[in-house]
């Protein structure tokens, strides 16, 4: 795990002292070792910062070249099957200096070229440099799991694995990108591929580009995308009907992917919650790891309600697991907030950061490597929102959705809520309307009022390919989070929250090979007659009793809808302040105004919508140039 930033520059406009500016921008990514590379004519600089996992000698260092000298490379992730992949060199018998992946990487990519992209079984941003040819690859894993941002212009070219890195390189040459607002707004992230900034994308996941500088035309930089792996064909791919050989299939994947993902030379663990997903995660390394202990982290806030701590201990205790248990006070989770800004680098309203990067920070202090249970959720309908949109694709449903919904806002916060999921107008775009809702944030009426250009549309976020026409309103929705929420959400909160720290986080559950599972399975076996997640949970009752699960779900969160009227009022009262919202003229303060007036008079299920406005306002405030 690392991060990478450089540049492509026909007019050479970068110096060695801005690219080292950028690397020290994301040192938390790679503390144990700095590198760059420049072409000779000054066209191209790599560079890299190395946390050190796999192979941790000075000879595993980046950039590095391939053994011809052809080809350097700058490599943030882990191919977790990199000793089958070197089966593919030419020359088996090869001695490589290393026994790193990245020289695995470079090697096969010298001899392959773009090719071997679909097989690489990980987690990956990278970009190779021909130093013969001229021609700079760039590529991001299947899922999206790293992150890639690229920003462009006719003549230049600026990667990174943090925006605050392609920020350091160009400084104010970087403009706020109003469009992707009400994305945001609506919910909680921005999706791919647009960032807060203009001329700036979040590379797609699954694909690679290439770039000849000596074919560029009218001296202007362009590059085409390839799709490297096709998910969306197994969507209409005969379903799997045989529950006890699907489940065997699962518990195979699960077990090769986990065990794949516990290779290391640095000390490894797993973060325990004490949920589904991360109980079966640990549960599969704790029997791969036999008489070794895995060594597994989870927090307990004190405040009741959100304070899974004693689940997370008796899976623990079930598993022989080495705890580590950290009790954190609610201050120390408040103390990190201001760290949020910072650590995304653009709007990002998700507060299970904050639980994040409390236990990244802390079971640091014991491991460099920790697995999650991302995913699961998603491949395998553990959300409630999936019941919402097989419910609201029912006629009679669409019929009475306008009486349901005006019904509503004449009683309670608790039926207001769950009114709003009635107050869609557009049908196409109800994936979006159902998500936003779900998560308690702007519906695309609401929005249409609170801003001030309301010249936005969501017929692009709500769309889905051709292969999905045919799947239930379920699938459809699960199948979006897979490639929205997940990616742009879920997965970068993560990223950062753990790099923050200089931990690296992997995710078995998101196998490029589990996630073709998931989408070929029938849909019974996800939500079987009201029991969400179930063929996951049948594999995780053969190693941890069901008895252990019988209680609500939660989700890894804090109490932000009181702190917003205790110990962080004063990010209400300064970000929704009138000087501060007509600073910037993107929301009307009139409105903003009536929802904090309707909150702190007890319709609690707006801090969501509150704290969209606070996170808004807060980046744009420490990002004004």
């Amino acid at each position: 795990m690392c991060g990478i930033a450089g540049y492509i520059s026909l007019n050479n406009s970068f110096s060695k002292e801005q690219l080292e500016t950028a690397l020290s921008s994301i040192q938390h990514r790679g503390p144990d070792a700095e590198g760059m590379y420049f072409s000779p004519d000054g066209k191209i600089g790599l560079g890299h910062r190395r946390l050190s996992i796999l192979d941790l000698s000075a000879g595993a260092n980046q950039p590095m070249f391939s053994s011809n000298g052809r080809y350097c490379i700058v490599f943030n992730g882990e191919i977790y099957n990199f000793n089958e992949l070197k089966e593919r060199l030419a020359d088996k018998g090869a001695s490589l200096k290393t026994t790193s992946d990245t020289e695995v990487l470079v090697e096969l990519f010298a001899q392959h070229g773009p090719t071997i992209f679909a097989s690489m079984n990980g987690m990956f941003a990278f970009v190779i440099y021909d130093v013969q040819q001229k021609e700079i690859t760039i590529c991001r894993d299947h899922i999206g799991i790293k992150p890639l941002f690229i920003f462009q212009d006719e003549t230049t070219i600026v990667f990174a694995s943090e925006l605050k890195a392609i920020k350091a390189l160009l400084g104010k040459k970087l403009s706020v990108n109003k469009a992707a607002v009400p994305y945001f707004l609506h919910l909680g992230f921005i999706p791919q591929p647009l960032t807060i900034y203009n001329n700036t994308t979040k590379f797609p996941s699954a694909h690679y580009a290439q770039i000849c500088l000596e074919k560029t035309e009218q001296h202007k930089l362009f590059f085409d995308l390839v799709k490297f792996w096709q998910p969306e064909t197994l969507l209409n791919n005969t379903k799997k009907n045989d529950e006890p050989a699907a489940k065997r299939q699962l518990n195979n994947l699960l077990t090769d992917a986990v065990q794949k993902q516990l290779i290391s030379d640095v000390p490894i663990g797993t973060f325990l919650s004490g949920g589904i997903d991360s109980s079966l995660v640990t549960a599969i390394a704790a029997k791969i790891s036999g008489a070794g202990k895995i060594k597994t982290f989870s927090i307990a806030i004190d405040e009741g309600k959100y304070n899974e701590s004693k689940y997370a201990a008796q899976v623990a205790a079930h598993l022989n697991t080495d705890h580590h248990e950290f009790k954190v006070k609610e201050k120390e989770v408040i103390d990190l907030v201001d760290k949020l800004i910072p650590a995304y680098d653009e709007p990002f309203a998700d507060s299970s950061a904050f639980p994040t990067m409390m236990v990244s920070r802390l079971a640091r202090q014991h491991v460099t490597v920790a697995l999650t249970g991302d995913g699961g959720d998603e491949l395998f309908h553990g959300y409630g929102m999936y019941q919402w949109a097989n419910r609201l694709s029912m006629p009679q449903w669409h019929l009475l959705k306008r009486p349901l919904f005006n019904a509503s806002r004449l009683l309670n916060s608790k039926y207001q809520r769950i009114g709003n999921m009635f107050g869609y107008e557009n049908r196409q775009h109800i994936i979006t309307h159902i998500f936003s809702q779900e998560q308690y944030f702007f519906r695309e009426q609401e929005l249409s009022a609170l801003l001030v250009n309301t010249n936005f549309n969501f017929d692009g976020i709500n769309s889905l390919p051709p292969e999905a026409a045919n799947l239930s309103e379920a699938e459809r929705q699960s199948y979006w989070d897979l490639n929205n929420y997940l990616k742009d959400d879920l997965l970068v909160k993560v990223d950062r929250a753990s790099m923050q720290y200089s931990l690296e986080a992997r995710v078995p559950l998101l196998d490029y090979r589990l996630v073709e599972f998931a989408l070929g399975l029938d849909e019974k076996w996800k939500n079987n007659n009201g029991t969400m997640k179930y063929l996951l949970k049948e594999v995780l009752f053969d190693y941890v009793p069901k008895e252990l699960y019988n209680r609500p779900k939660w989700g890894f969160s804090i109490p932000l809808a009181t702190w917003l009227k205790t110990d962080l009022k004063f990010l209400l009262d300064k970000y929704t302040s009138e000087a501060v919202i007509g600073k910037y003229s993107i929301v009307n303060y009139m409105v903003v105004n009536n929802l904090k007036k309707k909150y702190l008079g007890g319709t609690d299920y707006l801090f969501n919508r509150l704290w969209l406005i606070i996170v808004l306002h807060w980046w744009l405030e420490e990002n004004n140039n």
